[in-house]
């Protein structure tokens, strides 16, 4: 299913002209991943490197702290949950331009963290696309 539901998302990818150097999954924590057994984000994350020739690397973005689920949660919650839940290093991102990529996006809190982290760590600049926005 990540191959056929990261069709639309490299085509919408391959109108942009964004000068990508690398491609990330929102990560999970250890506790979320073993319950669900795999990385929905990395299912899409992953087509979409192959099929556009970006470096893929989802060890570059680490959950480090355990969040709740966000669903239910105001705009302002959902902002505290996430906040320092995510990490980078600067080896590994440091003057580059980084994709990031979710399956769903409500408030945006979560990608914020995630770039967050990621231009704490010295990336240049930080891309995301989501295959749904929930309202």
């Amino acid at each position: 299913m990540g191959e056929i539901l990261a069709r639309p998302l490299i085509s919408l990818l391959q109108e942009q002209s964004w000068n990508i150097d690398l491609i990330t999954p929102v990560p999970l924590s250890i506790a979320r991943r073993s319950e669900r057994g795999y990385n929905q984000a990395s299912l899409l994350s992953t087509p979409i490197a192959f099929a556009l020739g970006f470096d893929h690397r989802p060890d570059v973005l680490a959950k480090i702290k355990h969040t709740r689920s966000q669903v239910g949660l105001s705009y302002e919650q959902r902002r505290i949950n996430v906040a320092g839940s995510f990490s980078s290093s600067a080896k590994d991102v440091a003057g580059k331009n980084i994709l990031v990529v979710d399956d769903v996006t409500t408030s945006g809190a979560t990608l914020d963290a995630c770039a967050g982290a990621l231009t704490q760590a010295g990336a240049q600049a930080v891309y995301a696309i989501t295959l749904a926005r929930a309202i």
